[in-house]
């Protein structure tokens, strides 16, 4: 089975001025691209050769799991998109949001500051637990909660590929404008 770079809902100017045309030529095209590629030419012989992405994410490591993690990654964020978005969820992920971090300000505040606080390269969650709570957690380079049993819920993306293009070293800058565009319904469904 070979893995491919999934078709985006959007051009890629759609969700400028937040994220820009070039920087989404960049991030999408040819980074997104390449763990896509480096992922297929390294599953090739290897019992993850017909693996599914949450499989090579739960079971394998080095390099498989590094480019198998970040396609997931990749899809997952580039799929919490829509132009013109942002707002608030409603509906049980709202009522969670609420029970676990007093309101969404609160939320927002707490993840941002997990976005823009983390070290190096990687990313922020929003993840339910088993026990069906919510929770923040930072994950360095190619992480993904799935590893340790958590369900993703949201993301972002804080390699500097993901922002310097149009931010340079303004990370936080970068994370308010990320709110700007999430599209709630699609995130909403995770929950």
């Amino acid at each position: 089975m070979a893995f491919e770079l999934p078709k985006l809902t959007y051009s890629m100017d759609a969700l400028s001025p937040v994220i820009d045309k070039l920087t989404m030529e960049f991030h999408y095209g040819k980074h997104h691209q390449a763990y896509v590629n480096n992922l297929n030419n390294l599953v090739q012989g290897t019992k993850f050769e017909n693996a599914s992405l949450e499989t090579i994410i739960k079971e394998a490591d080095g390099g498989i799991f590094n480019n198998g993690a970040q396609v997931w990654n990749h899809t997952f964020y580039f799929s919490s998109f829509k132009p013109h978005g942002g707002g608030e969820p409603s509906g049980d992920l709202a009522k969670q949001i609420q029970k676990d971090f007093g309101s969404f300000a609160d939320l927002k505040e707490k993840f941002s500051k997990a976005a823009t606080t983390l070290f190096g390269s990687g990313w922020a969650w929003l993840i339910k637990k088993d026990d069906g709570k919510l929770d923040i957690v930072q994950e360095s380079n190619a992480g993904n909660p799935l590893k340790n049993g958590a369900t993703p819920i949201l993301t972002c993306d804080v390699w500097e590929h993901a922002y310097y293009l149009g931010y340079q070293n303004r990370r936080p800058d970068y994370v308010n404008g990320f709110w700007n565009i999430l599209d709630w319904d699609v995130i909403q469904s995770r929950y």
